[in-house]
């Protein structure tokens, strides 16, 4: 393999594998000798890459301005296009607003012959009748992010209203509806929440942060069991 070749080869393997990544894993992966991996790493060093770590210890790569241009083939492009399609079909405004500013990004970060595969991809998506997203996904995704409970006002399948406090985990997007799982204080347990049925939503101060990675790992857990959180 071309050294240049093997350059890009290291950089991408750096990026995917989980980090640190040792010297003999990254070695193995390109079919060099660790002594030359040394070198391709001091290469790289040299050459803007912000490389951190030592032999013995393991290797973690902190993406920078000065890398090589994003490399991908073209079945990773029709992906990422397809996705960012239905991102802009299904999601609220400031998602489907985001996925055009990161495809615009990432035209501008490719070089011409794959910016040009990415502008004329043969694969496309479109919902007939894509679910709405709600009013309310904007504040619920922050809260989501910022590991903050909510109050909302939700109505159910039968049209009996409640106010409860959660503890909103994920927005998941179907092509039936916009659902956020949650931890609901008031029945005690995981549920999903349509959002059009969500007619009020305030975000309050109460953190929920240090039960975070706990409740991810409970929901996670019912579904894998087949025991879908119940629907509210």
């Amino acid at each position: 393999m071309p050294r240049t070749d093997r350059l890009f080869r290291l950089l991408d393997l750096m990026r995917r594998l989980p980090q640190p990544v040792t010297a003999a894993r990254l070695a193995e992966e390109t079919g060099v000798s660790e002594r030359t991996l040394y070198r391709d790493i001091d290469a790289l060093r040299s050459a803007g890459a912000r490389i951190e770590g030592e032999a013995g210890y393991g290797y973690t790569l902190a993406e920078d301005p000065a890398l090589p241009p994003l490399m991908f083939d073209r079945l990773e492009i029709e992906a990422l296009v397809l996705g960012l399609a239905e991102v802009r079909q299904m999601a609220d405004a400031e998602l489907a607003a985001a996925a055009d500013s990161a495809l615009a990004r990432l035209a501008a970060s490719v070089p011409e012959r794959v910016q040009r595969q990415l502008l004329h991809a043969v694969t496309m998506s479109y919902q007939f009748a894509p679910p709405s997203p709600g009013v309310h996904a904007k504040l619920l995704r922050d809260a989501a992010w910022e590991e903050r409970v909510v109050e909302i006002a939700y109505s159910d399948a039968q049209g009996q209203m409640t106010r409860r406090r959660v503890k909103p985990l994920a927005l998941v997007f179907t092509d039936r509806a916009t659902t956020l799982l949650a931890w609901c204080c008031l029945r005690r347990g995981f549920r999903r929440f349509r959002l059009p049925r969500i007619s009020e939503a305030r975000l309050t101060e109460e953190s929920f942060r240090p039960e975070r990675v706990a409740l991810l790992r409970g929901i996670m857990e019912e579904m894998r069991g087949n025991a879908s959180p119940q629907q509210s």
